[in-house]
């Protein structure tokens, strides 16, 4: 007869059974488990269901990366317990979304070789910006430090969202970035009205075919898309320059959920429920505008580079639509975790540069030094891709 062997030594021992405190404390660890699968299997659906008036969608997809780390923590706990009936649906669920890790996190694996600053044949560099009209955090004026920015860093194209400068103010703005070609779409205005505001802007190094379009005006409430082509070298590129429908969401908005003000305001409830019902109604009406801009520029041909503030988030539909038969800028040449909105502790990637595949992407970088909008301007580096042999 083979040898048995009892852990802890005393053999005629029966096992001793769990106390009720750590049955309650599995069971509430086991309700979380599912809350958390539902979740994240909720989260990685967000970007195919349009929002209409289904407001979880896009709720989970603000808040996607705390979704899948909460998972993962949670599969690690149950690893530790091998209890592997639970884990196992858990783990599916990761290996499901490993693919859009990539969409807010990329390891810095490559090496660097050299002087990267150097200019390569037909390569173009385009910023993207939205500068919030102009004004810093305590109100005070910008223009001259955005302009002083933009010569540093000395990009061929610059798009910015909420110009909102008038025509003198374009025209004074025009004088501090010599060197560049310039092209807006004039607004619809009421008659009488002589000095529209401008909303949207394209500062171009190269030369400038035509003048711009719009893609959603007159029908669209705030959201604004224009594209313009540009001569690089011997190629014409469109450039796509967009700022889609805002979430609403305020500064004092803003503290009193990152600062979870919510927990000592007796009047939270409503408050709460008044935001929840705003970023729903917005997050339909940004869908509607993307699905529009979508359709114009599956019809374009040639290369073409679509950016701005789509204030939404990599697991939105508004993204999956913006960035259908196109590479982002991030996901092929960014670092870290990238953030581009200076609120909501930092966590969010609302800002793109997204290119036709005709072309690649040579470096990919946020701003952060640069505070002097409630965005980081991003800075990417293109050129035509090398065909493979």
């Amino acid at each position: 007869m083979g040898d048995t062997y009892y852990y802890g030594g005393d053999s005629g021992r029966r096992p001793r059974r769990r106390s009720l405190v750590g049955r309650a404390a599995d069971g509430v660890m086991v309700v979380i488990t599912v809350v958390a699968a539902v979740a994240l299997a909720l989260t990685l659906a967000a970007p195919l269901v349009p929002p209409g008036r289904v407001w979880i969608f896009p709720v989970l997809g603000l808040i996607a990366p705390a979704v899948y780390v909460g998972t993962l923590l949670l599969a690690l706990y149950w690893i530790v317990r091998w209890r592997w009936v639970r884990v196992l649906p858990l783990l599916l669920l990761l290996a499901l979304g490993l693919c859009r890790v990539s969409l807010f996190l990329k390891p810095d694996l490559r090496r660097h070789y050299g002087d990267e600053s150097k200019r390569g044949r037909g390569e173009i560099v385009l910023m993207t910006y939205n500068v919030r009209s102009f004004y810093g955090d305590r109100g005070e004026a910008t223009t001259d430090s955005v302009a002083s920015l933009i010569r540093r860093v000395a990009p061929d194209v610059v798009c910015m969202q909420e110009f909102n400068k008038t025509a003198e103010g374009l025209a004074r703005f025009d004088s501090l970035l010599p060197g560049y070609f310039r092209t807006v779409y004039a607004p619809s205005v009421a008659a009488g009205n002589r000095n529209p505001v401008y909303r949207q802007v394209i500062y171009s190094k190269f030369r400038i075919l035509g003048k711009s379009h719009s893609i959603l005006e007159p029908k669209s409430e705030n959201g604004r898309s224009i594209w313009a082509d540009v001569v690089a070298g011997d190629d014409t590129i469109r450039i796509f320059n967009n700022h889609l429908h805002s979430t609403s969401i305020t500064a004092s908005d803003d503290r009193f959920l990152s600062q979870r003000r919510f927990l000592t305001d007796t009047a939270s409830g409503k408050r709460i429920r008044n935001i929840f019902r705003r970023f729903r109604d917005n997050c339909e009406i940004r869908a509607t505008e993307a699905d529009t801009i979508a359709r114009v520029i599956a019809a374009t041909g040639g290369r073409k580079i679509v950016c701005g503030d789509f204030n939404d988030t990599p697991m939105s539909y508004v993204y999956r639509r913006m960035a259908c038969g196109l590479d982002d800028a991030f996901r092929e040449c960014g670092s870290g975790y990238s953030h581009t909105f200076r609120g909501f502790l930092d966590a969010l990637r609302i800002d793109y540069v997204l290119f036709s595949q005709d072309l690649e992407c040579v470096s990919y970088k946020v701003l952060e030094d640069a505070e002097y909008s409630d965005h980081y301007p991003v800075v990417v580096r293109l050129r035509p891709r090398r065909s493979v042999k």
